[in-house]
């Protein structure tokens, strides 16, 4: 059983892809966690709508398992609920990926094959933002399943 982040593009290299690795190995302490990335669509020659289903597509080759699309429109769950979450998907050994999309957001059809629809945030984030979000969230959902003292309740 695996937690798996899936992400459109790689941040690029300074402070916000240090944090996330940062709290991907944190995260790896408490969840066997891997993370992927697939390539970003140049957007300069599309649409946002062409951008989106071309990452789209790449997500939904490589998503394997539960599937949870990251996006603003999704449930809302608060830490507490999160790690609640983790855990029991952990206990059913059923691999989980999560789903980052691109700098326009997840096509629709991510979103319709997802089991899962969560916002890290009510915004739109920039999807690097995002995806630090979410890696915190791993690793603070992690010290909360523990009872370990990082998530100040």
């Amino acid at each position: 059983m695996k937690f798996r982040i899936l992400a459109v593009g790689r941040p690029p290299a300074g402070p916000m892809r240090d944090a996330i690795e940062d709290f991907e190995r944190r995260a790896g302490r408490y969840w066997p966690l891997e993370s992927h990335e697939v390539r970003a669509e140049p957007a300069r020659a599309s649409s946002p709508l062409v951008v989106r289903r071309l990452e789209g597509a790449r997500l939904l080759e490589r998503g394997t398992g539960y599937l949870v699309a990251l996006d603003e429109t999704g449930r809302s769950l608060s830490t507490a609920a999160f790690a609640k979450w983790m855990a029991d998907r952990r206990d059913r050994a059923e691999d989980t990926t999560f789903l980052v999309g691109g700098a326009f957001g997840l096509d629709d059809a991510v979103r319709g094959r997802a089991a899962l629809v969560i916002a890290v945030a009510p915004w739109t984030l920039p999807h690097d933002l995002a995806r630090l979000v979410l890696t915190e969230q791993l690793y603070r959902a992690g010290t909360v399943a523990r009872g370990e003292p990082y998530h100040k309740a």
